[in-house]
C-alpha cells in the first residue's frame, strides 16, 4: 500500500534498509573479501566481520523497538520491516557460529581432519548465509525502494493499524486497469 507521506519521512525511512544493507554488502561482502587476504595469516581478523554485524544488527533492533514510541507511524513501519529481516539474520549467523564451534570441537576433541571440519563448516554454515546475505540484499534493496516510494508491505500495516494514515490508491487500481 502506498501512503501520504513527507520527504522528511520517506527519507527517515529509507535509514533502516540503509543500514542493514550497509552491514550485508559492506560488512558481509567487502570487508569478507578484503580481509580474506589477511586472514591466511591471521585468521582472527575475521572475528571482526560479525562484531560488526552483530553491532549493527543490536542497533537495528534497539531502534526498531525505540521507533514504536519515538517515530511518526510510516518511519517505524519501515523499522519494524527491517527489524524481522534483522532477526532472521541473527538466527543465521548464530546458526553458523554454532557450526563453527561444533567443527572446532569435532576437530579439536574429536579428531577429526582439519580440511573434513573447515569442508563441514563452509558447507552447513558459511554457504547458507552467503545464500541468506543475497536474499536479504535483494529484499533490502526492494525495501529501500518501496520506502521511497512511500509503501508498505501489507502484514506491517495489519501489524501496526494507523487510522489516520491516508493510502493513496495504486495508479493501476485507480484507473480499472488489472
Amino acid at each position: 500500500m502506498r501512503f501520504a507521506v513527507s520527504p522528511d519521512e520517506i527519507n527517515l525511512a529509507k535509514v533502516p534498509h540503509e543500514v542493514f544493507l550497509t552491514n550485508l554488502i559492506g560488512n558481509h561482502i567487502l570487508m569478507t573479501v578484503g580481509l580474506g587476504g589477511i586472514a591466511g595469516s591471521f585468521p582472527w581478523v575475521m572475528a571482526v566481520i560479525p562484531l560488526i554485524s552483530f553491532s549493527l544488527l543490536g542497533y537495528i533492533l534497539w531502534r526498531a523497538k525505540r521507533s514504536q514510541s519515538t517515530d511518526h507511524w510510516y518511519v517505524m513501519c519501515h523499522w519494524q520491516v527491517c527489524a524481522r529481516r534483522a532477526h532472521i539474520f541473527i538466527l543465521m549467523l548464530l546458526l553458523l557460529l554454532a557450526i563453527i564451534a561444533l567443527g572446532w570441537g569435532a576437530h579439536t576433541y574429536g579428531g577429526m581432519m582439519k580440511e573434513a571440519a573447515i569442508a563441514i563448516v563452509v558447507g552447513t554454515g558459511i554457504l547458507p548465509v552467503m545464500v541468506t546475505v543475497l536474499i536479504l540484499v535483494i529484499a533490502e534493496s526492494d525495501a529501500l525502494y518501496h520506502a521511497n516510494q512511500a509503501k508498505l508491505p501489507a502484514w506491517v500495516v495489519e501489524r501496526f493499524p494507523n487510522p489516520q494514515a491516508r493510502v493513496i490508491p495504486d495508479e493501476k487500481h485507480a484507473h480499472g486497469h488489472q
